[in-house]
């Protein structure tokens, strides 16, 4: 099977640039890699498009939002104080499975038993909910940054079926109840390669925190473990320290230009150029001083190669005050992630040149939103 380069830089601006108001996108990705890799038995191909019922979409959707609903501690799935469009009813299926095996009798009953007559109302009303909030939202709006058109990548088929029904709700209600959905034969070839990758199923993390649980004789949880793989070596204290550094040396020497509209302030704050939350990285070559309306605006994005080529001249104004500063550490930090054996009188046009090559790669390969005034 030939891979689609194109395909696979595609998902990637989808997963990083598509909106991120919601969870929505990342469960619509993850549900429709799940049928894939499950090599589901509803999976019809019709020429160059992959067909699937929005049932199953449904149906993991229920699963996928249980437990956060019943956690203890909120999990936030939506930026703001609104809600989830059907919070409240699954909040309501949540809180009638407490008492009966909580998601396992969730499963249970959607597999094999059926959902109970007294909970049948609320069930067909959640998979209604769902099924118009796939439709208008990820479904709609997904490939919004590499398309203008929408439905470019996820198209509903058939549509749902209204129709009384008898007995109880199970998953073939859900099935075929709610139509079909299509995408490109493109997107599925790279879900079923490389899905469980994307997914985390796969992931190295992943792997290694499973085998980590396994070796403590399932002792430690697998949340735990991989909470402790992740964490950074950089802390926020180490920033916060960083950050008080750099504003201390911009008081001594009276210069407070926002290093990206060039402007004179006595409100300054201090800007990751790559922002942490991308690349853990603390160096003093990052720490650039903005006013804070600039500041908020770039949030994680990535400064696009011709605003750093516009800006240079005060980017490189402060490079060589914090060489003077703190000659020592600025070097090794810059000669690790911008130099590398590259040095000498010329490190300046260097370190830019690597600079914008290292956001071109973020914004063109890696998929984040690009930043410019």
């Amino acid at each position: 099977m030939s891979m689609n380069k194109e395909i696979f830089s595609n998902i990637s601006k989808i997963i990083e640039r598509d909106s991120k108001s919601t969870t929505y996108k990342f469960a619509l990705l993850r549900a429709t890699i799940d049928l894939i890799q499950e090599n589901s038995p509803f999976i019809e191909f019709k020429e160059d498009r992959v067909h699937l019922p929005m049932g199953l979409l449904i149906e993991k959707w229920m699963i996928y939002y249980f437990p956060i609903f019943d956690s203890i501690r909120r999990i936030p799935q939506i930026n703001g104080t609104s809600n989830l469009a059907f919070e409240e009813l699954m909040k309501s299926v949540v809180d009638f499975y407490k008492k009966r095996n909580s998601l396992s009798g969730f499963n249970n009953d959607l597999k094999r038993n059926g959902i109970p007559e007294e909970l049948t109302s609320t069930i067909r009303s959640l998979g209604d909910k769902l099924y118009s909030t796939l439709r208008r939202m990820p479904m709609h709006y997904i490939g919004r940054s590499i398309s203008s058109d929408y439905h470019s990548i996820y198209k509903p088929e058939i549509p749902k079926i209204n129709r009384q029904f008898r007995g109880r709700i199970d998953s073939e209600f859900l099935v075929s109840s709610y139509g079909t959905f299509s995408i490109p034969k493109d997107y599925y070839d790279a879900f079923e390669i490389l899905g469980s990758f994307i997914g985390g199923q796969d992931s190295i993390l992943f792997k290694w925190a499973e085998f980590s649980v396994k070796a403590s004789g399932n002792e430690l949880s697998l949340e735990r473990v991989l909470g402790n793989l992740a964490k950074s070596p950089v802390s926020e204290r180490d920033v916060k320290k960083s950050k008080e550094l750099f504003q201390s040396i911009l008081l001594k020497s009276g210069d407070t230009r926002c290093v990206w509209s060039g402007k004179k302030t006595s409100s300054i704050q201090v800007d990751h150029v790559i922002p942490f939350a991308i690349w853990k990285n603390n160096d003093l070559w990052n720490l650039l001083p903005a006013v804070p309306k600039i500041n908020n605006s770039k949030r994680d994005k990535i400064p696009t190669p011709e605003l750093i080529e516009r800006q240079k001249g005060v980017i490189l104004h402060y490079w060589e005050l914090l060489d003077q500063t703190h000659h020592s550490r600025f070097q090794k930090e810059i000669k690790i992630s911008l130099l590398g054996n590259e040095s000498g009188a010329n490190w300046k046009e260097l370190a830019i040149s690597q600079l914008k090559e290292s956001c071109h790669f973020l914004i063109e390969k890696r998929g984040f939103d690009p930043w410019h005034l």
